[in-house]
């Protein structure tokens, strides 16, 4: 009696799920134009305050070009050019730049701008502003720094049990931009627990881009062992959408700056790798990641697509017209 050869199994089929949208949006596209602008303009060194967006990558392509980053407005020389990070800055940084006769060029994204103007606008109807965000964090800062004496952050829901208005009729909350939108939301339900009159702002703070990075990686979440998200760690938008995919059911999700941060161990049993980036990477990341990721069998490459972006904004006004 013969036996037949044992027929081997097929090995399983590694892929990528490649998240649509990722990567930059048109507020961190606008603020990396504006900084080359600036540069082909007026030539280097042009200062930028803060750096201009949270990624490595990005900050250093930008330094190898000339731009100098700086904390504080007193490091920049008297007269030069300065350029406001997308996170947005306070009123006195505008005063101080002023005082040191700096020609500024703002690059706050536009949605930040926004929340701005909601935070002088209940400021001068005379609102206790409740601004969700996380302490410290540039945005909140710069928002803070609109109105300091109307507005209390609030980072998550055990900061509320301490809070205390002047007139529990006249409470709204704002938020920073970049937060997780559940996140935001489990926060904004305490808060309507403790003043059921709080007002909402006339439109939901959290971007759009976040928003829809954050729908993306869900979507990656439902069919990947394993979820890739490029960003650096000083990134909110990027922290949180590796702690949505977590949230989401993903077995695991790493956040990395570049390919060779990713251990191999994370791959053991993994068919399919989910692979997005957070609003302030670049693609030329995301492309490093692929190549990584092939190089070790992952070569089929399924794009998931959960929204189109035809978002844009114009380049700062100031980059219209002659700084010098």
């Amino acid at each position: 009696m013969t036996h037949s050869p044992a027929v081997p199994e097929p090995a399983a089929r590694r892929r990528v799920l490649l998240a649509s949208p990722r990567g930059w949006c048109a507020g961190v596209d606008r603020a990396v134009l504006a900084v080359e602008n600036a540069l082909e303009q007026y030539g280097a060194p042009i200062y930028v305050r803060h750096e201009i967006v949270h990624n490595k990558h990005v900050v250093q392509t930008l330094r190898d070009k000339g731009a100098i980053f700086v904390e504080r407005t007193d490091e920049v020389p008297e007269g030069a050019i300065v350029l406001l990070s997308a996170h947005g800055v306070a009123p006195t940084v505008h005063a101080e730049a002023a005082e040191r006769n700096l020609a500024t060029i703002d690059a706050t994204c536009p949605l930040v701008t926004k929340v701005h103007r909601e935070a002088v606008r209940y400021a001068r109807e005379d609102y206790d502003i409740l601004l969700i965000g996380h302490e410290g964090h540039e945005e909140v800062i710069g928002t803070s720094g609109e109105a300091p004496d109307h507005i209390t952050v609030v980072d998550g829901p055990d900061d509320i049990a301490n809070l205390s208005v002047g007139d529990e009729s006249k409470v709204v909350w704002l938020s920073q931009t970049t937060l997780s939108v559940d996140e935001t939301m489990e926060t904004v339900d305490a808060l309507k627990q403790r003043f059921p009159h709080l007002t909402s702002p006339p439109s939901d703070d959290i971007c759009y881009a976040t928003q829809n990075r954050q729908t993306a990686v869900k979507k990656l979440a439902e069919d990947a062992e394993l979820i890739i998200v490029v960003g650096s760690r000083n990134s909110s938008n990027s922290v949180r959408m590796a702690e949505v995919a977590l949230d989401a059911g993903a077995p695991a999700a790493h956040l990395v700056d570049f390919a060779h941060e990713i251990d191999e161990a994370w791959l053991e049993g993994v068919t399919t790798v989910g692979l997005t980036s957070g609003a302030s990477a670049p693609d030329v990341l995301v492309d490093g990641v692929l190549q990584w990721l092939a190089e070790r069998g992952y070569d089929d490459v399924e794009t998931a697509t959960t929204a189109d972006e035809s978002i844009t904004f114009a380049l700062p006004h100031e980059l219209r017209r002659s700084l010098r």
